[in-house]
C-alpha cells in the first residue's frame, strides 16, 4: 500500500497522509479520520495501522524466552500466544538464551513502540540488567520471580515441589538419591536444589551427589546420569532431575548400563511435558501448569497496559501436580 493510495481515496494530499502517518497534531480531525477510513479500506495488515494511531499501541507483545529448544518454555509460549490472540494481539518471539546483548537489541523494540510489553524467561541473574533497561514499559517475568521485586511475575514453588519429590523416593525406600541440575543463574535451579538438601537432611540421608548438565537436552542427561553410575559401590538408587528432557536422557543412561527402571535406579523429573508419557517406563515427573502460566502472564501484562496508573505489581504462584507413573 503506497502513501499515494491512501491520499487519493481519502482526497487529501500525500503530505497530510504523511502528517498523520507520523501523528503530527497539527492536522485537522476531520482529515486526520479521513486518512485512518483509508487505511482500514485498504485493509493494510488487518489495520494495524489504523488501530496504533488510534490507541497509541502496536498490538504486538515481545516474548523473550531463554531456550525456545526446551519443551517447557514453548509450552509456556503456547498459552502466551493463545491468550494474546484472543485479545486481539500478536506476539513476536527472541529466543535470547539469557544472552544480555540479544535481550538489549530485543528491547529496543519497546522504545521504539513496535510492541507494547515484554514478557520474558530469562534467568534471575540478569533481571537486574534487564531491569534497568525496561524501566516502567509493561513487563512480566515467567518461571523466574522475586517476591520483592517490582516486576510482577507467574511460577510455581519450585522449593515444595522437590521437597515433595524427595519425600515420595524415600516413601520408595530410596536411600542414595542423586540429582541431575543445570545452570545455576536460573532461580529455579537454585531452588529445585535447595529442596533437594533440605529433604536429604530431614530424611538422614548422607548420600549427595549433584552433576551438572551443559544443556537441557537429551544427550546432556544422559552424560550426566552416566558420570553418575561410573561408581558400581557408589551408585544411586533414585536420580531426581530438573527437566523432564535430562530425566529422559538419564533413562537412556541407566538401561545402557544393563540396569533396570525403577528397580535398580528411579527416576523422576520436573515440568509435565507431553513425550514424557511415551518413554519406556513412562516417567514420573512434576507437572507444571504450562499453558496456565502463559495465560496469566498475558493478563497481567495486559492490565498494565490497559491501565499503566492503577496497577499494582501481582506475585503469582500457581499449583503443581505431581504425576506417578512406571520410572518411580
Amino acid at each position: 500500500m503506497s502513501v499515494q493510495k491512501i491520499a487519493e481515496l481519502a482526497g487529501v494530499s500525500v503530505a497530510t497522509v504523511s502528517r498523520v502517518l507520523n501523528n503530527h497534531t497539527s492536522v485537522k480531525e476531520s482529515n486526520r479520520q479521513k486518512v485512518l477510513n483509508a487505511i482500514e479500506k485498504l485493509n493494510y495488515q488487518p489495520n494495524l495501522l489504523a488501530r496504533q494511531l488510534r490507541t497509541a499501541r502496536s498490538g504486538m507483545l515481545l516474548v523473550m524466552v531463554s531456550n525456545i529448544a526446551n519443551p517447557f518454555c514453548a509450552a509456556v509460549v503456547k498459552g502466551i500466544e493463545f491468550e494474546a490472540e484472543k485479545n486481539g494481539y500478536r506476539i513476536l518471539l527472541s529466543n535470547t538464551e539469557s544472552d544480555l546483548a540479544r535481550s538489549r537489541s530485543c528491547l529496543k523494540l519497546l522504545s521504539g513502540k513496535i510492541v507494547d510489553g515484554v514478557i520474558t524467561m530469562d534467568a534471575i541473574s540478569t533481571l537486574p540488567e534487564l531491569q534497568s533497561i525496561i524501566g516502567d514499559f509493561p513487563w512480566v517475568q515467567c518461571a523466574e520471580y522475586d517476591p520483592n521485586s517490582s516486576i510482577s511475575s507467574v511460577s510455581i514453588d519450585n522449593l515444595a515441589a522437590t521437597e515433595f519429590i524427595i519425600d515420595q523416593l524415600v516413601i520408595r525406600h530410596k536411600k542414595r538419591i542423586a540429582m541431575i541440575n543445570h545452570d545455576l543463574s536460573y532461580q529455579y535451579a537454585q531452588h529445585r536444589e535447595q529442596g533437594y538438601y533440605n529433604r536429604l537432611r530431614h530424611h538422614h540421608l548422607s548420600y549427595q551427589k549433584i552433576c551438572y548438565a551443559e544443556k537441557l537436552s537429551l544427550l546432556d542427561g544422559r552424560k550426566a546420569a552416566l558420570s553418575l553410575l561410573q561408581d558400581p559401590d557408589n551408585m544411586p538408587d533414585a536420580i531426581f532431575a530438573i527437566s523432564d528432557v535430562l530425566a529422559i536422557g538419564a533413562i537412556y543412561a541407566v538401561q545402557e548400563m544393563k540396569l533396570k527402571v525403577p528397580e535398580d535406579v528411579a527416576i523422576i523429573g520436573f515440568d509435565g511435558v507431553d513425550f514424557g508419557q511415551i518413554t519406556t517406563p513412562a516417567l514420573t515427573t512434576i507437572q507444571q501448569p504450562c499453558q496456565q502460566i502463559g495465560e496469566i502472564a498475558v493478563k497481567t501484562l495486559l492490565q498494565q497496559i490497559e491501565s499503566p496508573n492503577d496497577y499494582k505489581t501481582q506475585h503469582y504462584l500457581l499449583d503443581w501436580k505431581f504425576i506417578q507413573r512406571e520410572s518411580s
